[in-house]
C-alpha cells in the first residue's frame, strides 16, 4: 500500500520534500535524500573493479558484469517486445525503454542540470551535457591525441586512421566506416521514404530526418553554439557550424590537397577535377556541378524573385545579390582595390575593376573593333550600333540602352532616394553620389593625390578637374616655347 501511495505522488506533481540548501523540491523523501549527496560531495557507492564477467549468455557466449546487462541482451535473441506505447503503439523489449519513449509524447524532462538548469528526457543526455561545463573529453585517440566526449565517437574516429571500410553495399560495392553509413546509403537504392510530414506531406527515408524537418514548421532550434549563441534545427548543422570556430577542415581532396569543412563542399570540388556536371536544366539543358547552382540558374527561366530588400522592396533571384544590394543602402564598401584603394560593395565588381589595371581588353566589337575589359560593357556598346534603346520608361517614354540606367531614371518620377547617409540622414538616388557625399564628413581623409604637385582631394572627380589645370598649363608652356623658338629663327 505504501508503494502505491508513493507512486501516486509522481502523478500528482506534489513536491513536499524541500532541500534546505538550494530550495529544490521533490515528490519523495528518497529523492531528496539522494539529492542531498550532491551538496556533501560524498560518493557512498563504490564500484569494485573486476575483469570477471560472470553472467554469460547461453546462446552466443557473450559475457556481462551484471545480471541486468545479460537480461537486456537476451531480448536481441528473442526479439520479444512485450511493452507497447498506448499513444502510438510502438513496442519495446524493456519497461524502462517504454518509459523513456513516453516522454517524447508528454515532453517531460525530469533530469535537470544543476549548473545551467537545462533539463533532459534521459539521464544519459544529462550526463553527456555535464561534460560541456567541465570541458573534459575522457576518450583520447592513441594515434593523434584528439579527445572525445563519447566512446562511440572515439571508435568512429579510429576507423579514419585505419582506412578500413568494413561495411560494404551489396548493390553497388560502396564501402563505409560505420554500419549507420551503410544503412543510410541503402535508401538511395530502395528510394523508400516511410516517414511523412503531417503538415506539408514531404517524405523522408529516416525518422531523424522527419524530426529535424518538423522544426522548420515549429521554428524550434534546440541546438545552440556555446561560442556565439547561434541556434540550429539539427545536430549535424551545429557540428558543421562549430568548424567555423575551430577552423577544422577534415575533408581533404586527394588530388590537390585542398581541405574543406563540409563533405558536400569536397564532393562539389572534386567535380572541378573530373569536369563532371550531373545537374542538368530541364529547360535549356545547361549542366552544373552542384544542385545549388542549378537552383539559382533555374530562376533565370522564371520571374520568381524570392529575396526582397526590407528598405526599398527591390526583389532578387539570389540571396547573395540581396546581400550585396543591402550594402548600397549603408554606403559600406568592404572590398578594396590594393592598387588604387578604390572601394566596392560587391566582390565581383572589384574583380572586374582589377582588369582595368591590367589594361587587358578581352572583349572586342566585331563591327567597329572597339575593345572592352568587361563583357557587359561590350553588350551595352553593341546596342549603340543597333540604334536601339530596349529599356523604355513607362512615364516619359525615354529609352535606355541598359536596365540599370532605366532603374536610376525612374527615381526622377518616383522621387525615391534609397541611399541614405549615416552621418546626416541626407538621401540620394545613386550610390556613387552617396559615396562622394560621405567624403564631405571626412574632410581629413583625402585619398586622391595629384601626381604632379602632390595636392590631395576628397573626391576623384575633383582630382580630375585639378589634373586638367596642369594639362592646360603644360599646353600653354609648349605654345610659349614654340613661339620663342620661331622668333629667334626669324632674327
Amino acid at each position: 500500500m505504501s508503494n502505491l501511495v508513493s507512486h501516486t505522488l509522481l502523478h500528482s506533481n506534489i513536491k513536499n520534500h524541500v532541500c534546505e540548501m538550494c530550495g529544490k523540491a521533490f515528490s519523495l523523501r528518497c529523492y531528496l535524500k539522494r539529492h542531498m549527496i550532491t551538496h556533501t560531495n560524498l560518493k557512498p557507492y563504490k564500484l569494485l573493479h573486476s575483469s570477471e564477467k560472470t553472467h554469460v549468455c547461453e546462446i552466443c557466449g557473450k559475457a556481462f558484469f551484471q545480471r541486468n546487462g545479460l537480461k537486456g541482451h537476451m531480448f536481441t535473441h528473442t526479439k520479444e517486445k512485450s511493452y507497447a506505447c498506448e499513444i502510438c503503439g510502438k513496442k519495446f523489449s524493456t519497461l524502462c525503454h517504454l518509459k523513456t519513449h513516453c516522454r517524447s509524447h508528454t515532453k517531460e524532462k525530469p533530469y535537470e542540470c544543476d549548473i545551467c538548469h537545462k533539463s533532459f528526457a534521459r539521464r544519459c543526455y544529462l550526463k553527456r551535457h555535464l561534460i560541456i561545463h567541465t570541458n573534459v573529453k575522457p576518450y583520447k585517440c592513441e594515434m593523434c591525441g584528439k579527445g572525445f566526449v563519447k566512446m562511440s565517437n572515439l571508435v568512429s574516429h579510429t576507423l579514419l586512421h585505419s582506412n578500413e571500410k568494413t561495411h560494404i553495399c551489396e548493390v553497388c560495392g560502396k564501402a563505409f566506416f560505420q554500419r549507420n553509413g551503410l544503412k543510410s546509403h541503402m535508401f538511395t537504392h530502395t528510394k523508400e521514404k516511410h516517414y511523412v510530414c503531417e503538415i506539408c506531406g514531404k517524405n523522408f527515408s529516416k525518422l531523424c530526418g522527419l524530426k529535424t524537418h518538423y522544426r522548420s514548421h515549429t521554428k524550434e532550434k534546440p541546438y545552440e553554439c556555446d561560442q556565439c549563441g547561434k541556434t540550429f534545427r539539427g545536430k549535424s548543422n551545429l557540428m558543421r557550424h562549430l568548424r567555423i570556430h575551430t577552423n577544422e577542415k577534415p575533408y581533404v581532396c586527394e588530388m590537390c590537397g585542398k581541405a574543406f569543412n563540409q563533405g558536400s563542399t569536397l564532393r562539389s570540388h572534386l567535380r572541378t577535377h573530373s569536369e563532371e556536371k550531373p545537374y542538368t536544366c530541364e529547360v535549356c539543358n545547361r549542366a552544373f556541378a552542384n544542385r545549388s547552382n542549378l537552383k539559382s540558374h533555374f530562376r533565370t527561366h522564371s520571374t520568381d524573385k524570392p529575396y526582397t530588400c526590407e528598405i526599398c522592396s527591390e526583389t532578387f533571384k539570389r540571396k547573395n545579390l540581396l546581400r550585396d544590394h543591402a550594402l548600397t543602402h549603408t554606403g559600406v564598401a568592404p572590398y578594396s582595390c590594393k592598387i588604387c584603394n578604390k572601394t566596392f560593395n560587391v566582390k565581383c565588381t572589384l574583380q572586374q575593376h582589377l582588369l582595368t589595371h591590367n589594361k587587358e581588353k578581352l572583349y572586342t566589337c566585331e563591327l567597329c573593333g572597339k575593345s572592352y575589359t568587361h563583357r557587359c560593357r561590350l553588350k551595352n556598346h553593341l546596342i549603340t550600333h543597333q540604334s536601339e534603346s530596349p529599356y523604355v520608361c513607362e512615364v516619359c517614354k525615354k529609352g535606355f540602352s541598359n536596365k540599370s540606367n532605366l532603374i536610376v531614371h525612374l527615381r526622377i518620377h518616383t522621387q525615391e532616394k534609397p541611399y541614405v547617409c549615416e552621418h546626416c540622414d541626407k538621401s540620394f538616388t545613386q550610390i556613387s553620389t552617396l559615396q562622394s557625399h560621405i567624403y564631405t564628413h571626412k574632410k581629413d581623409e583625402k585619398p586622391h593625390k595629384c601626381e604632379t604637385c602632390g595636392k590631395a582631394f576628397t573626391r576623384k572627380d575633383i582630382l580630375r578637374k585639378h589634373s586638367a589645370l596642369h594639362l592646360k598649363e603644360l599646353g600653354r608652356r609648349k605654345k610659349s616655347v614654340g613661339t620663342t623658338k620661331k622668333g629667334n629663327l626669324e632674327k
